[in-house]
């Protein structure tokens, strides 16, 4: 919410009152309205996979693949020796989008594999080649201009 206010935002805690939502965020400046839904990792390494390559990944859930056009994820990644945060904000139909294909992706390359809610969102911090095309986390990175 910090990060929020020295933007020139207006935002208020839901405190849990709203579903799937953390933040209620008002635009002074365009009299435009958003959620904010926050997901947080903390102290975790880098992911490297052969499929992905190098990534920041946070678990998500099919929940996660409606998308709301006034809905915006704010991914937070903390360091735990730095205490640095990291912040990329990501529209919800970006999201929905990769959440969906890269779930059933993986379970059509692995079929003995039991489908769970369990899902993933990883942002990209290398642009390897890998199997599949990648949300490079340098574009949602401070991007809190809202708009996607």
């Amino acid at each position: 919410m910090s990060q929020l206010a020295l933007m020139g935002f207006d935002a208020n805690m839901t405190l849990g009152h709203t579903k799937g939502v953390d933040i209620l965020v008002s635009d002074p400046k365009s009299n435009k309205m958003f959620k904010l839904e926050v997901k947080t990792r903390y102290n975790q390494p880098l992911i490297n996979s052969t499929f992905f390559g190098r990534n920041l990944e946070w678990h998500m859930s099919s929940k996660n693949e409606i998308a709301d056009k006034n809905l915006f994820y704010c991914f937070v990644d903390i360091a735990k020796d730095t205490n640095i945060f990291r912040f990329f904000i990501v529209s919800s139909g970006i999201v929905a989008r990769y959440v969906k294909e890269r779930h059933y992706t993986y379970l059509n390359a692995h079929p003995k594999v039991k489908n769970t809610d369990l899902r993933f969102f990883r942002l990209a911090v290398d642009d390897v080649l890998v199997s599949f095309p990648k949300l490079m986390a340098e574009k949602f990175e401070n991007n809190w201009s809202f708009n996607q």
